[in-house]
């Protein structure tokens, strides 16, 4: 029989680490780390701001559940729980107007535990507080490998829209849609390297992260104009826009199509877009669609990629 190693745990989390604000919070707020911790407590979530200002103090993480309005916010604690971290983020919660409340720290003392408990018993079933212990552990010789440990959390919370909305016929098209999209777009293997799966909704858009919180790869089904549209969405950078712009050319050669390049100077985000006129109502015609996609978000990726 194969010999196998021992799982360790390293309890010194500064090790890897020895900063919160200068090495802790940059590594979780990348898009592969921050997924990480999304899977643990069941969202899909965006970041938009690390080190974000509420009044003279700043939030870890500043975020949102991507594809919903939901706002998110993380602490960042390599230490025990404490009050004084506590304390901040109430003020953080108030501040930001947060709907989901994230505490991830290295080891929840009881008094705590109990008290994100107590928030959660006391709060509406809009708000949500997670408590969350960060491990880490390796086998022999390996790199460390990082785990999420959800230790509290609100009951009953869902990602999935609530009973008692009611879903009208355009949203639950937009719903079936996206959930046969993802079927179909997930069996290519070359897409599901490159992609990671959404949590289907009743918007009409779904965003795919391409490697940065800056910019994303959007989907959109526009049912009034039976139309597709696939775009890079640039969020607050007019700078980078116009750096891609400058390479327009070799970029649509090596996507293999031309872009509508817009600039939105009035707006604070940019879009590159590439639109299809078609029958969204038509089941019989999806898998066409679909193939469309697939195709488009990957060439896209990969003309882009050299000058992201």
């Amino acid at each position: 029989m194969k010999p196998l190693g021992i799982l360790e745990e390293i309890k010194d989390l500064r090790t890897v680490w020895p900063h919160e604000a200068l090495d802790f919070t940059p590594w979780l707020s990348q898009d592969d780390n921050i997924s990480l911790l999304a899977d643990a407590v069941g969202l899909e979530i965006t970041v938009d701001e690390t080190e974000s200002s509420v009044g003279d103090f700043n939030v870890d993480i500043y975020a949102s559940e991507t594809g919903a309005d939901r706002k998110i916010i993380i602490e960042n604690q390599l230490e025990d729980t404490n009050h004084d971290h506590l304390g901040k983020l109430i003020t953080y919660a108030s501040g930001k107007s947060a709907d989901v409340i994230i505490w991830v720290v290295k080891h929840a003392r009881e008094e705590h535990k109990a008290a994100i408990e107590w928030l959660n018993n006391h709060t509406d079933d809009k708000i949500g507080f997670f408590l969350c212990e960060i491990k880490l552990y390796k086998i022999g010789a390996s790199e460390p490998a990082v785990k999420f440990e959800v230790i509290e959390k609100p009951n009953d919370w869902t990602k999935e829209v609530k009973k008692n909305e009611s879903i009208n016929e355009t949203q639950q098209q937009r719903y079936d849609y996206w959930v046969a999209f993802e079927d179909y777009a997930f069996k290519n293997p070359q897409f599901a390297k490159n992609f990671n799966r959404r949590k289907p909704s009743t918007d009409q858009w779904m965003n795919f992260s391409v490697g940065s919180s800056a910019y994303h790869i959007a989907v959109s089904q526009i049912q009034k104009r039976d139309e597709l549209v696939v775009e890079l969405y640039i969020n607050e950078d007019k700078e980078l826009f116009n750096s891609l712009l400058q390479n327009k050319d070799d970029i649509e050669a090596a996507a293999g199509f031309s872009f509508d390049w817009r600039e939105l100077p009035e707006k604070k985000a940019s879009r590159i877009v590439v639109q299809k006129s078609v029958a969204l109502s038509n089941k019989s015609k999806w898998s066409e669609q679909f193939e469309w996609l697939v195709d488009v978000m990957l060439k896209m990726k990969i003309g882009f990629k050299k000058y992201l």
